[in-house]
């Protein structure tokens, strides 16, 4: 039986994207034994998902320490897994790969013409376009499957999945006398968040044209900002603002209760998208609108993205200005404005209400 690790220590919607590596490893070895290793606060996103027999949960803050990271490559190297994927490959994943001294290591290769270790047996190049709907994210990892393995096109498995229990899939605390939607009023960082402002606009436009409810997501920390915003809004009898979830599985319960979600591109998007609810996502202006817009169909699942409105403002910008608005992208923030945004969001809602 061939034991697998995925490694994936970052963010929930990549933890939640990377799952279609185990979920087509699998298909190659379905017998094989699977773990994936990722930060605790993301693993909820991927409990309960069948092609993941263990979950490897790992402290951030610990890991950065450089004798626990040993300790965890050593631990890997002992407990003698046969192949290793990377997808994050970073500093810290290269690190515990090197050190493995796992026979067949899989990982994206980077940059550099010639990487100054062998951290992988297998550097796979990241694509040079998207081909299919589910994105270029997506399509990277299944790459990373198929370079190396036997994996037959009718076999791939583009979805990342969200398996919930009878229990959860029984949460009720909505009262569904009328729609409720999820709208995530702030980024999962501050360079993901549009200008406040711009949310409550947009916020009043829909609670001022339909008759539903919406929930606010928002990061136990974020609490003070969404009241901020909440308090500019119009129709707070619209906004169930009493009803929150501290924990990615309670968002997740919470979400499959919800007909739609509408925000800032993150890692709900990505959870919503797994659990089959329709998805309007706002991307800033910094993220590659191809990488993480995944299956967009003009219909269930849209999107808007200020280089597809204004493509000119773009070009003028040089290497240097284009790190500077990765760093800060406020001010180009302020060039979506709400009257882009709007008549697309009312088409999408239209079709999905």
């Amino acid at each position: 039986m061939k034991k697998i690790l995925v490694i994936q220590n970052k963010r929930i919607g990549d933890v939640l994207i990377a799952s279609v590596i185990a979920q087509n490893i699998k298909k190659v070895f379905p017998k094989s034994q699977v773990d994936y290793l990722v930060y605790d606060y993301t693993a909820d996103v991927i409990r309960h998902n069948p092609a993941i027999d263990n979950i490897i949960e790992i402290n951030e803050k610990e890991l950065k320490k450089a004798d626990n990271l040993i300790q965890l490559a050593l631990k890997i190297r002992k407990d003698k897994y046969d192949i290793i994927f990377d997808p994050y490959a970073k500093l810290q994943s290269r690190v515990i790969c090197l050190l493995s001294k796992t026979p067949t290591r899989i990982g994206f290769k980077k940059r550099e013409k010639k990487p100054p270790l062998n951290f992988y047996t297998h550097n796979i190049p990241l694509l040079k376009k998207k081909s299919k709907s589910c994105g270029k994210a997506i399509e990277d990892r299944v790459n990373m499957v198929k370079s190396v393995f036997d994996l037959m096109e009718d076999q791939i498995d583009y979805e990342p999945k969200i398996v919930l229990t009878e229990k959860e899939k029984n949460y009720n605390k909505i009262d569904l006398y009328k729609p409720c939607i999820m709208l995530g009023v702030l980024g999962s960082t501050p360079q993901k968040t549009m200008p406040y402002d711009f949310i409550v606009e947009i916020i009043n436009f829909i609670t001022n044209t339909y008759n539903l409810n919406i929930i606010f997501n928002y990061a136990p920390h974020q609490k003070d900002e969404a009241l901020i915003i909440y308090n500019q809004c119009e129709n707070k009898d619209k906004i169930i603002i009493d009803i929150y979830e501290d924990s990615v599985r309670g968002l997740i319960k919470l979400l499959n209760q919800c007909q739609l979600l509408v925000g800032n591109e993150g890692g709900v998007v990505h959870i919503a998208k797994a659990l089959n609810r329709p998805t309007f996502t706002i991307f800033s202006p910094y993220v590659n609108k191809d990488h993480w817009a995944t299956f967009e169909d003009g219909k269930i699942h849209q999107s808007i993205h200020l280089l597809e409105e204004k493509p000119n403002l773009y070009d003028s910008f040089t290497v240097e200005e284009r790190r500077k608005i990765e760093k800060d992208p406020h001010e180009l923030y302020k060039k979506l404005t709400p009257d882009m945004i709007i008549p697309k969001l009312k088409s999408f809602l239209e079709m999905n209400l």
